[in-house]
């Protein structure tokens, strides 16, 4: 996947059913879309992580984005796509529940993946990850969502609170991959995990016409006439004929 030039940010998105939320069905170009919502609890390292995946560049100190929609092309098995990147606010527990926002689930709904951020710094935000995922679920009942669980701040082991095998183990038991991550020290495994959703997604995204077509080569292809089979056939029918004649 090859990350294109000009990346632009957008304040929020249109509201499903209106005519903008149509247009916005296919990216640039037409080109096939790919929307992605970044989701985690507050302090995990969001809004870097989107950065970084999108420019390649970490800051260490910057305001805050949450909310804001990312949109960018890229190239996944040599076609390109447009992709849009959500950030979202920080996730909040009261009472051993999630606190989501109308925001946050609205993101949720319209996203076609899902990236689970927690960070190894933090075991509260470890253990939002099981009732994330299954408000995610939720949220797209009758179809199976594609979700990354992202460890990050992979490179602070000095104040490791979670260790990484532990996300790694419960990312198998949800059915998600994994990936550990240093937003600030390693771009490729945030590219990679990037990369699978992306790549997930628009194997999902595959015209619905491939069946009717892998029906239709079912169907024996006529062949042309062969000139020689032709004539074969022709001498047999008139040698009969004369054989006819002859025994009468």
């Amino acid at each position: 996947m090859r990350l294109i030039q000009n990346m632009c940010t957008i304040a929020e998105y249109p509201a499903p059913g209106s005519a903008a939320a149509a247009d916005c069905c296919l990216g640039a170009a037409g080109r096939r879309l790919v929307k992605i919502a970044v989701v985690g609890a507050s302090g995990v390292g969001k809004t870097a992580l989107v950065v970084r995946f999108l420019t390649k560049r970490f800051i260490g100190d910057y305001e805050r984005n949450a909310g804001n929609l990312y949109t960018r092309q890229v190239q996944i098995e040599g076609e390109t796509l447009a992709i849009q990147v959500q950030d979202t606010p920080g996730i909040q527990v009261h009472e051993n529940s999630l606190s989501c926002s109308e925001q946050l689930n609205r993101c949720i709904r319209w996203a076609d993946a899902v990236v689970i951020v927690f960070s190894i710094t933090d075991y509260k935000s470890y253990e939002l990850i099981s009732q994330l995922h299954q408000h995610v679920q939720q949220l797209h009942l009758g179809t199976r969502l594609p979700v990354v669980v992202v460890a990050n701040k992979a490179d602070l082991l000095h104040i490791k609170q979670v260790d990484p095998q532990l996300g790694l183990q419960l990312a198998g038991m949800l059915g998600c991959s994994f990936y550990e991550v240093s937003v600030s020290e390693n771009y490729n495994d945030v590219y990679s995990a990037f990369h699978v959703l992306c790549k997930e997604v628009s194997h999902k995204q595959q015209p619905s016409s491939t069946p009717e077509k892998r029906r239709t080569s079912l169907i024996p292809r006529p062949k042309s006439p062969n000139m020689q089979d032709l004539k074969r056939r022709f001498k047999q029918a008139l040698s009969a004929k004369v054989r006819t004649v002859t025994s009468v």
